[in-house]
């Protein structure tokens, strides 16, 4: 872990494993939720953590040492499980089907079965990046992107899933579509997924 100050009142912590973000965010927010740590915000990123309200960063590396030797997650994982209703049939299904070595059942049924996570968010209001995928189901980018996908549009990008809460250009591997509302300012929280929640979604084709 790599600590690093960023401007009056705030820490970027820093990793190589994606694995030790996790639970450096589940230790971090789980310290803030009992009152073991006060501070403002807690973002975590692919590879960073930033935290800001901090008036002691002693104080961080302190509770995430010592979360360390319980184990590499340090805490109990999230609890919160939101599933999504996927139509799958999207534009690039055959695609990744051809680059996983299956067919459209295999790739709804891959994907269905995965457990994801929302590691963090960000592109876009709403947008949540989901690990989850094994590396032998990583999927390049398009060559080109379109010039407009369309709202709940579930697509592959890389080692992420993810659904576009708002119409936008995007060259993510579009694979289906869902219902469900990403981002909505009437809403308490507006973004449905948020950082450390796990994800499933369910085909409704």
């Amino acid at each position: 872990m790599r600590v690093r100050r960023a401007g009056p009142s705030a820490v970027l912590l820093e990793w190589d494993d994606e694995g030790a973000v996790y639970a450096a965010y589940d230790l971090l927010t789980a310290a803030r939720a009992d009152g073991r740590l006060t501070v403002t915000e807690i973002v975590p990123a692919a590879r960073t953590v930033l935290v800001d309200g901090v008036e002691d960063p002693d104080r961080i590396r302190t509770l995430l040492e010592a979360g360390a030797t319980s184990g590499p997650q340090f805490t109990a994982g999230p609890t919160t499980t939101i599933k999504i209703p996927t139509t799958y049939g999207g534009e690039d299904l055959d695609d990744v089907a051809a680059m996983w070595g299956t067919d459209r059942a295999g790739v709804v049924a891959i994907h269905t079965s995965t457990e994801f996570r929302v590691a963090f968010c960000g592109f876009a209001p709403g947008f949540a990046y989901l690990t989850g995928l094994g590396p032998e189901h990583h999927v390049a980018r398009r060559p080109s992107p379109r010039t407009r996908v369309p709202a709940g549009t579930v697509a592959l990008a890389g080692p992420y899933s993810g659904v576009y809460p708002s119409a936008s250009p995007g060259g993510w591997q579009c694979i289906g579509r869902t219902e469900a509302i990403l981002f909505d300012l009437e809403n308490d929280p507006p973004a449905l997924l948020a950082p450390g929640v796990t994800v499933r979604f369910v085909d409704v084709s």
